[in-house]
């Protein structure tokens, strides 16, 4: 069974349901965990629930330059960082038909939260992780959309995605020998408010039946595995992409 005792774990997008269950997660295995979110309100019941095993961090993750202060002052709460989970994410549709500028705004949007927003954190966390005797583990959420595509209002998030996978391959080819690994999460139909659009309108029951298990999964399921990598016991998967999809698509 993963440990994560002594840890201290960054994870953005903590009021979300894949966020809060990572964040329960890392403290029932006896981790810290920074939980970041948009606003506080987003994060008081779960930081009420976690008590001093949790602190807070409030940022816009589209202000890159506040994205590089979250870092800063994750790392100053407890003065290390051990663990990066860049899980953010927001799932606005962006319709072929929409005038220009506002079809490229939500595409300006989505990769600066997506793509940017984690770019910045990797990039102080791989800095930080080299100069570390003991390194430190890369998490980020990627998605299904990056090797299968998305449906049509959705290219803006299948682009951020793959851009996802290739930086995440990228770290673990080129900082492995200092320290730093790198995964990434490939998700697809999980039961969180992000399908919010498509629960309301097409129903969880489609999205089972596209799977091999004939379920969704839930946060849990991805938290679970988020836990294991954190832990340190999979160094030689670094680079790997880990699909959570049910089977809905195989690679």
């Amino acid at each position: 069974m993963s440990s994560l005792a002594g840890r201290v774990v960054l994870v953005t997008g903590a009021g979300g349901g894949i966020g809060s269950a990572v964040a329960r997660t890392v403290v029932a295995q006896g981790g810290h965990v920074l939980i970041h979110d948009l606003a506080d309100s987003a994060l008081e019941p779960l930081a009420q629930e976690l008590g001093d095993s949790a602190t807070t961090f409030v940022a816009d993750l589209t202000d890159l330059a506040a994205v590089k202060r979250l870092w800063d002052e994750a790392w100053a709460a407890k003065g290390q960082v051990d663990v990066l989970v860049n899980n953010a994410g927001a799932y606005p549709p962006a319709p072929l038909g929409a005038p220009l500028d506002e079809w490229l705004a939500v595409w300006d949007f989505s990769l600066d939260l997506h793509l940017k927003a984690p770019a910045v954190l990797c990039r102080e966390a791989v800095s930080a992780y080299s100069a570390r005797a003991d390194g430190g583990i890369i998490i980020n959420l990627a998605s299904r959309a990056a090797f299968r595509g998305e449906d049509p209002e959705y290219w803006h998030y299948a682009a951020a995605k793959a851009g996802v996978v290739a930086m995440t391959r990228t770290i673990a080819r080129q900082y492995g020998r200092q320290g730093v690994t790198a995964f990434a999460i490939a998700p697809g139909y999980v039961d969180t408010n992000l399908n919010r659009h498509f629960r309301d309108t097409v129903g969880v029951a489609v999205a089972a039946q596209q799977t091999g298990l004939g379920e969704v999964a839930q946060p849990q399921d991805v938290a679970n595995i988020i836990a294991f990598l954190a832990s340190g016991q999979a160094r030689h998967a670094t680079g790997t992409t880990i699909d959570v999809n049910g089977a809905s698509y195989v690679r």
